[in-house]
């Protein structure tokens, strides 16, 4: 069982009162009507799923229902950080080693 870390909340909580969302900071476009078919349908379906560091979108559902983020090593499943949406990232690729 994991017990993730809420930036909100600040308390590590069990894994149950969280859900994932899906990869983090995706951009939506600027002007969506703008798009092709071909353009929107890969903003809405195609995401990254990389075999070890991924930052990804969480909801503490049972919590404080906020929104934040994650930097977890897929692999491991070892948890990085979590930060709050608007922030960046600390840990990033060059980290990727550390996590084995």
């Amino acid at each position: 069982m994991f017990e993730i870390y809420c930036p909100y909340c600040e308390e590590h909580r069990e894994e149950e009162e969280f859900h994932p969302v899906g990869e983090a900071h995706i951009q939506r476009p600027v002007d969506p009507e703008a798009l092709s078919d071909e353009e929107w349908a890969h903003y809405l379906f195609y995401r990254k799923n990389p075999r070890g560091l991924h930052h990804e979108m969480w909801v503490h559902a049972t919590g404080c229902r906020k929104f934040f983020n994650m930097t977890r090593h897929t692999v491991t499943y070892q948890i990085m950080e979590t930060y709050k949406m608007g922030e960046q990232p600390s840990v990033t690729e060059g980290a990727k080693d550390d996590a084995k």
